[in-house]
């Protein structure tokens, strides 16, 4: 449909968390900044094609993705590749998202390298919060009243 915006579930889920208090506040203390931009992803992309969405912003990123497994919003903060980083050897064409983020769920933090970047960045696992599990969180939480209810409770028609 012409003017129809698509949005993925994880698109919806990162709307929601970023429309509460508590996750612009729990991502504001792991790097991220109102403006900040923020890649989604399936578990099954690779971590090449992954990365370079992050590169055409520029700047330092967050990548989001919902577990295939459990249905959780995953988060990483992903930085720009650093030249006063010691270069590390790139990660493996065969790499998915999905495992780049089961390997940083055991160490949190990681320098890394895709084949296209001449350094290494930084990944830092974003940790989970209530309001990042909660689907739909943001619309239960600030939902406006129902019309309808508020004429019925009135009397008025």
């Amino acid at each position: 449909m012409p003017g129809r915006i698509a949005r993925t579930q994880t698109a919806v889920r990162v709307a929601d968390f970023l429309a509460t208090r508590e996750g612009k506040s729990h991502l504001a203390s792991y790097g991220w900044a109102p403006g900040m931009p923020i890649v989604m992803a399936r578990s099954s992309e690779p971590l090449n094609d992954v990365m370079a969405m992050v590169s055409i912003h520029g700047q330092a990123a967050l990548v989001a993705m919902l577990d295939p497994r459990s249905d959780e919003l995953r988060m990483l903060h992903i930085t720009t590749p650093q030249s006063a980083l010691r270069i590390v050897a790139p990660s493996p064409a065969t790499v998915t998202i999905g495992e780049f983020f089961d390997r940083l769920s055991s160490v949190t933090i990681a320098e890394f390298r895709v084949k296209f970047w001449q350094n290494t960045a930084v990944a830092h696992v974003v940790p989970s919060c209530h309001a990042m599990q909660a689907p739909g969180f943001a619309g239960k939480r600030y939902q406006l009243p129902d019309p309808r209810q508020a004429l019925a409770s009135t009397g008025a028609e």
